[in-house]
């Protein structure tokens, strides 16, 4: 079951300029930033509305030695812009079993560790009307960063 709009991804090249130009610029706070090592990911969040935040998600670096994640390919083909969207669901098992059934398609097998915490699978955009849609379960109820 989808609780609420969790966050919006925008990928960036450059996640210093990014957070610069949506705190300073925009007035936007910044509650923190996080690697992601299952995603190859360094992201930053910034509060919006309650529960939902702006994720300004950028590669790792190529010095961290860990490779090239799906945000180097994004920026490669398409640029800085939208990356995802991402809902906060309760029973992601269930949900993703439901949506397999109804002909879904997943870009991983199975959810796996996300920032904050989070169990993470993305929905494969063919499958989200064009847009990469990801859905997440906090560890404990209530918890959101």
């Amino acid at each position: 079951m989808i609780l609420s709009l969790d966050h919006v991804a925008i990928a960036v090249p450059d996640l210093s300029d990014a957070i610069r130009r949506f705190t300073e610029d925009l007035g936007l706070p910044l509650a923190g930033s996080e690697d992601v090592g299952s995603a190859l990911t360094r992201t930053a969040f910034l509060p919006v509305s309650g529960p939902t935040r702006l994720e300004l998600v950028t590669p790792l670096p190529d010095d961290a030695g860990v490779g090239q994640g799906p945000i180097v390919k994004h920026l490669e083909s398409r640029g800085p812009g939208l990356h995802h969207l991402c809902f906060r669901v309760s029973g992601l098992d269930g949900m993703v079993s439901l949506l397999r059934q109804k002909g879904y398609r997943f870009t991983t097998e199975a959810p796996y560790g996300g920032a904050h915490g989070t169990r993470v699978i993305f929905v494969h955009p063919k499958s989200g009307g064009g847009v990469l849609i990801e859905l997440a379960e906090y560890p404990a109820e209530g918890a959101h960063p």
